[in-house]
C-alpha cells in the first residue's frame, strides 16, 4: 500500500519533470532561437529517462515506467523544437536548408572542438 502511494507520487513528480521541458520548447518557441539552450543536456536527460524506461519495463514498475515515458515524450519535443530553431551558420541565407536530424543528432554527441560547426 506505501509503494502505491509512492508510485503516485513518483508519477506527480514525473508530470513537473515533463512540464519543465514543455516550459523551455515554448521559451524557444516564443523568441525562435534556441541559443543558450544545451544540446548536450537534452541528450544526457533523454539518455538518462531510457535508462529508467528499461529499468521500470525490467523490474515491472509501472510507476518508474510511466513516469519516465510521460518525462521521454516531452523530452522529445523540446529535442525536436531545439532541431528547428538551432542557430544554424547559414540560416539567413537564400537556399538554407536545415542538416539532417541524424547529422544534427551526431552533432550534438560530440565535443564542441571535434564537431564541425552546422
Amino acid at each position: 500500500m506505501l509503494k502505491e502511494y509512492i508510485g503516485y507520487f513518483l508519477i506527480f513528480g514525473g508530470l513537473f519533470d515533463s512540464w519543465k521541458y514543455i516550459w523551455q520548447a515554448n521559451s524557444i518557441i516564443k523568441v525562435r532561437l534556441a541559443k543558450g539552450h544545451s544540446r548536450k543536456f537534452l541528450n544526457a536527460a533523454i539518455f538518462q529517462d531510457l535508462i529508467k524506461l528499461i529499468y521500470g519495463i525490467t523490474i515491472h514498475d509501472i510507476f518508474i515506467t510511466i513516469s519516465s515515458i510521460l518525462a521521454l515524450i516531452t523530452m522529445s519535443y523540446c529535442w525536436y523544437i531545439v532541431f528547428k530553431f538551432y542557430p544554424y551558420r547559414y540560416r539567413s541565407l537564400m537556399n538554407f536548408k536545415r542538416p539532417n536530424i541524424f547529422v544534427y543528432f551526431i552533432n550534438s554527441i560530440l565535443p564542441n572542438r571535434m564537431r564541425k560547426r552546422l
